[in-house]
């Protein structure tokens, strides 16, 4: 499942670096000429094996272009947006290596914490200490999910739905 996901993470920088390289901006020549070699090394280091180089050339790309100064070069994501990206990503990946029952225990755990968690975050008067509860328990879960394992995001589940109830919130 990391693997999957680590992959994801690269496919998706590889897919929207190769989109801006192919489109004609205008910008400087030997610049994005520097990016294109370095997205062939990129993906290269992936081919072989190695995410840790393929992850520091797209990480340079980043920077390059900025300090190049390419308005229409792409930017980093922020965590969470990279992290949403992945998951989609990987969402065909998974198809090929989970077995169906597991697919729909997880996505159903999924949708069930994505409802308690809506639930809890729009209740009136919640305390700060526990709306980090509720952040910290659903970013557990979603942990627990990105690798596979319901017993985990079951758990996390019922922590959710305990502080529903502690709330006054229907789970």
């Amino acid at each position: 499942m990391y693997r999957i996901m680590l992959d994801a993470e690269l496919g998706k920088a590889f897919d929207v670096w190769s989109g801006y390289l192919d489109a004609r901006t205008g910008e400087d020549p030997q610049v994005r000429a520097r990016l294109r070699s370095a997205l062939q090394s990129a993906r290269a280091a992936a081919a072989e094996g190695d995410p840790v180089s393929a992850r520091a050339l797209v990480a340079e790309m980043y920077e390059d272009a900025a300090e190049a100064g390419l308005a229409w070069a792409p930017v980093p994501p922020g965590p969470r947006a990279a992290d949403r990206q992945a998951r989609d990503y990987a969402k065909d990946g998974l198809r090929q290596v989970l077995p169906v029952h597991l697919r729909e225990d997880l996505d159903s755990i999924a949708i069930y914490l994505r409802v308690t968690g809506r639930r809890l975050r729009t209740a009136p008067g919640l305390d700060a200490a526990t709306q980090q509860d509720i952040l910290y328990v659903s970013a557990r879960a979603g942990m627990a999910l990105d690798l596979a394992h319901p017993t985990a995001a079951r758990r996390e589940l019922e922590r959710l739905e305990a502080i529903a109830r502690r709330c006054g919130v229907e789970p």
